[in-house]
């Protein structure tokens, strides 16, 4: 017997930037994920976290500590568990030195956080969030944060 597929996950209007931003994110750790399989040299893959992070999920971070997540309230330990992730996941994106261990860490960390937060999180704050609560997320994000483009494409 074939085990069910997992169905898609019905976003509400509100949120879907902030999934298709997690998508580029998910996309960030298949690249570095692909690097290192071609033995690229792992400064190049950082000069691209780098750039992701400043022009990306830095500000992502942002929208979701100031509009998602009050929906369900500091003291609630799924928005704990994530802020606590979005702290380690900064650290990481800013550390200087070891840089392989920190992008494997980076791809392998960023990717189950994304996970939670498509999985669990955004779940539960859409079973919660009132429409006015929707409607304000909106309001502050409506188009997703893009990425543009980076001309070395190692992942290649």
């Amino acid at each position: 017997m074939v085990p069910p597929k997992n169905k898609p996950i019905k976003r509400h209007k509100a949120i879907q930037p902030l999934s298709r931003e997690h998508h580029q994110g998910l996309l960030l750790c298949w690249k570095i994920r692909k690097a290192f399989e071609k033995g690229i040299e792992p400064q190049r893959i950082k000069n691209y976290t780098d750039w992701f992070w400043e022009n990306q999920l830095e500000e992502h971070f942002k929208i979701e500590e100031k509009y998602v997540f009050p929906v369900l309230g500091a003291e609630n330990d799924l928005v704990k568990q994530a802020l606590e992730e979005h702290e380690h996941l900064a650290s990481l994106f800013l550390q200087k030195n070891e840089i392989a261990l920190t992008l494997e860490k980076i791809q392998n960390d960023l990717e189950g956080h994304i996970r939670f937060e498509e999985r669990v999180l955004f779940n539960k704050i859409q079973e919660v969030a009132s429409a006015e609560e929707l409607q304000h997320i909106q309001e502050h994000h409506e188009k997703e944060i893009s990425c543009g483009l980076w001309e070395d494409e190692f992942w290649k």
